[in-house]
Order: structure tokens, then C-alpha cells, then sequence
């Protein structure tokens, strides 16, 4: 391997341990995530092209954010972020390692300098009494300790929780293996959607890609409903389902209520409440000006139809008592659109019991046709957002790692104590991981218990 080699493995070894990657990888997959939490994720197209533009659904398509966590930019940031970590791990843990397993047990001169915490006093005694009433004194007020000696001092070491030490590798742990709950989630999981009429049912769900999955077995719409603030903006809709094997309803799951953020599971298949809609139909007369050439015509739902005069129209929404909107007038209305051969549209709304003011319409613009409204047929369907993710588990399970580390890394610390007894001197010195103002006030009050304890006195 020539120098220019080792030095660009050098170079690229160090970009993948820098903090400043990981910082920039932390907070590009903060600022990301926000589109996805603005933009709903796994909707059903239609449903995207009721709120933006055809240019823009393409756009956000090519880039996506209709998908945004699966979309394979956010899933290349996951990567690099999990090679940042694993890198960051392997260069810094076997010095943490060495630390835990191979403690300093001496307290030499040079390590004594470099303690924070550090007391000194004359005891009287032989030194392996005093060294049989120290190690008493440590077991009981901080941990067992180890005994060597060296150069003719005695030394004495103690410490607890070293292992916390390992608290940010039990985070970067578990931030891989979300990771890797969350790949096996995309590889081997769904997620799609389905539109089940009132009383039918389905056995299979439609992803993103218009991709057919069997779900193996069906599930039946009992009924829809949905009830409405005073305002018109809906409350809630809930669908009873029931989910059927061989055609037969399955004992537990029937009759069972699905409302936003409380969904159906079964077969490790998730089933939430999403949208719905109407797929019935509207019923309207179309007249000239004169009430005459009466032509019925009828408007889907989720379409629209053509007029005799060529133009098209299509229901925007409709009310059963037009009353609360217009005082004065009563009965069905219909909002509608009306789209002329030229291009230009034009928003109406057209009444069953007040055909004076749909003629008055029409004759303000000085020619037909006047349309009526004469009804509709609702059909309800319910929309359920569908997911598979077999690496759910795996998810909590780092979900639970990452608690323990936190935990670790925020309220454990690691302390050391030394206490070295030569010529009838003892000193003793301790530091922390973390937290040093605490573990100074522990220290002082550990060593004014050590001095009485040596010389004699009672506590």
C-alpha cells in the first residue's frame, strides 16, 4: 500500500469518527423529519391531489416525501449515521475497555497530581493493621477493594459502576438496532391502504407503487359512520370491522371499532383509520330557461359528468337542510363545479325545493341551462391505512437499550478511590466520571470517616 493510499484510508477513517459528522447527520435527520410530520405519510393519491397540484404531487413524488422514511436519501442519512457510530465506537472503546477491566491499582506520584480529590494524615499502627482497618472501612462505606503493594507502601483500591462507562455505547447500540428493526420493517414489511364499501369486504391492500398484497385473509366493513362539529369540519368517523378466515368471521375479532389512533391488529397486520368518502351518486335535472328539454344526469361521487351544452360538472359537497347556511330557504343543496367547453369554471350552488333560484342563476348570465337538484344516493366507504413491520420488536428493543443508556450516562457515574499507607502516612484520592461537585462533598465526608476510623476515635 503506498503513502497517497494510506493516507486517503487515514483521511476517510477520520471523517467517519468526527463528532461533526455526527452532529450534521443528527441534525439533517431532524430538519428532514419535519416533512414528514407536515406532509401525510401513505395517503392514498387521490387524496394528495384533493389538496395540491398535479405538478407538484409529481414532484413531491419523485422526491419521496409521500414516503419520506423509506425514501432512499433518508435511508442513505441512517446509514452514514450508523458507519459514523460504529466507527466513533471501535476507535474510542478499547481505552474505555482497558479503563474498566485494567484499573490503575497504585497510587504513584504521577497519578496522585492528577486527582482532584486528594487528603493526606498521619495514623498510627502497624501497617498491616491499619491496612486490615482501612479495607474494612471501605467495604463497608464504598466497595471491596483490591490490595497491592509496591516500591513497600501498601495500596488500596476500590470503585463502583465502572460499567457505566459503556452508557454511550449502550446508546449507540441502540440507535443500530432501530436501525436494523427499521430496515427489516422496510425490507420484509407494507405499507398500503384500502377503500372498503359499507358492508363488503377485502382480502387484499394496495401500496404506494399500486402493488397488489395478499393479505390472507379479508376483512369486512359492518358499517361507517362519522359525526360533525357545528361547523361542518368532521369529529370523528369510526368503522366496525370484522375479519374473516374462509369466509367466517374470527372469534375476538368481530364487530370490532377502528377510530383514529386506535386501530386493528391481527396477523401482525395493522389496520388504522384514515380517510373516507362517498362512492354513491348525485341526481340532477338540466333544463333551458324556458323549463323545457329536461335532461336527468346523473354525477358520480368521484367523477364527473357532461352537460348537454358540452361543459362538465362535478359535485364540490352537499348539505340535506340548506337552512342553517341560507335563512330562509330549506332543503338539499349542492355545491357544484361547472367547467365550460372554453375553459373557464364557475362554483353555483343549485337547490331541490327553490328551482326559482336556480332559473334566476341562469338567466344572470343570460343563457341555460339551469340545473336542479333532485338527490342523491350515498354509498359510504371507509379508508384504512394497512402496515406490516415485522421489526417492530427490534425497534423497542433498542428503544429499551437506548432508555438504560441514557439513564446510565445521566445518573451513574464512575468513582475511584486510592489510598496508599507508607511510613505511617495515609493518603487517599478519588475522582468520578462525571458530576465532580457531588462526588467532592461524598469525598470530603469519606475521608473525615477515615481519619476517625485510623485514629482510634468513635464515630
Amino acid at each position: 500500500m503506498t503513502t497517497d493510499q494510506r493516507s486517503f484510508l487515514n483521511s476517510l477513517w477520520d471523517f467517519f469518527c468526527s463528532l461533526k459528522l455526527t452532529m450534521f447527520l443528527l441534525i439533517t435527520l431532524a430538519v428532514t423529519s419535519i416533512i414528514g410530520t407536515i406532509i401525510p405519510q401513505g395517503t392514498p393519491p387521490q387524496e394528495y391531489l384533493q389538496q395540491i397540484s398535479p405538478a407538484k404531487f409529481k414532484l413531491y413524488q419523485a422526491l419521496g416525501f409521500f414516503d419520506m422514511y423509506h425514501s432512499w436519501w433518508f435511508i442513505l442519512l441512517l446509514y452514514l449515521l450508523t458507519v459514523n457510530l460504529v466507527a466513533c465506537s471501535i476507535k474510542r472503546l478499547p481505552h474505555i475497555w482497558k479503563t474498566i477491566t485494567q484499573p490503575v491499582t497504585v497510587l504513584g506520584s504521577g497519578l496522585e497530581k492528577t486527582l482532584p480529590n486528594v487528603v493526606s494524615f498521619k495514623a498510627g499502627g502497624e501497617p498491616e493493621a491499619l491496612q486490615a482497618k482501612v479495607t474494612a472501612f471501605l467495604k463497608a462505606e464504598f466497595a471491596e477493594p483490591v490490595a497491592t503493594e509496591d516500591d513497600g507502601a501498601r495500596h488500596l483500591f476500590a470503585q463502583k459502576t465502572p460499567w457505566c462507562r459503556l452508557s454511550v455505547y449502550f446508546v449507540h447500540l441502540s440507535v443500530i438496532v432501530i436501525f436494523i428493526g427499521t430496515m427489516i420493517g422496510s425490507l420484509f414489511g407494507y405499507k398500503g391502504f384500502v377503500n372498503i364499501m359499507e358492508g363488503e369486504s377485502v382480502a387484499k391492500a394496495i401500496t404506494r407503487s399500486e402493488k397488489e398484497i395478499d393479505l390472507g385473509f379479508s376483512v369486512l366493513c359492518e358499517k361507517f359512520s362519522v359525526a360533525f362539529y357545528d361547523s361542518g369540519a368532521p369529529k370523528e368517523f369510526k368503522s366496525i370491522l370484522t375479519v374473516l378466515e374462509n369466509g367466517k368471521p374470527v372469534p375476538g375479532y368481530e364487530h370490532v371499532p377502528v377510530i383514529v389512533n386506535e386501530p386493528l391488529t391481527y396477523k401482525g397486520i395493522t389496520f388504522y383509520q384514515s380517510s373516507y368518502g362517498n362512492a354513491g351518486e348525485y341526481r340532477f335535472l338540466v333544463t333551458d330557461l324556458d323549463g323545457n328539454n329536461a335532461v336527468p344526469v346523473t354525477v358520480p361521487a368521484t367523477g364527473s359528468a357532461t352537460l348537454p351544452d358540452g361543459s362538465s360538472m362535478h359535485v364540490l359537497e352537499t348539505t340535506p337542510d340548506i337552512a342553517p347556511y341560507s335563512p330562509g330557504l330549506s332543503g338539499p343543496a349542492a355545491n357544484i363545479e361547472i367547467h365550460a367547453p372554453g375553459g373557464a369554471s364557475e362554483r353555483v350552488v343549485v337547490y331541490a325545493n327553490h328551482p326559482e333560484l336556480n332559473v334566476a342563476h341562469a338567466k344572470e348570465h343570460g343563457k341555460g341551462p339551469v340545473i336542479h337538484f333532485k338527490g342523491e344516493e350515498k354509498r359510504m366507504y371507509t379508508g384504512l391505512q394497512v402496515a406490516k413491520d415485522p421489526g417492530v420488536w427490534i425497534v423497542w428493543l433498542g428503544c429499551l437499550l437506548m432508555v438504560v443508556g441514557i439513564f446510565a450516562a445521566f445518573f451513574l457515574s464512575h468513582r475511584r478511590i486510592w489510598v496508599r499507607i507508607q511510613h505511617g502516612t495515609v493518603t487517599m484520592g478519588g475522582n468520578a466520571s462525571k458530576n465532580q461537585a457531588a462526588f467532592q462533598l461524598f469525598f470530603d465526608g469519606l475521608a473525615d470517616k477515615l481519619k476517625t476510623e485510623c485514629s482510634g476515635e468513635k464515630r
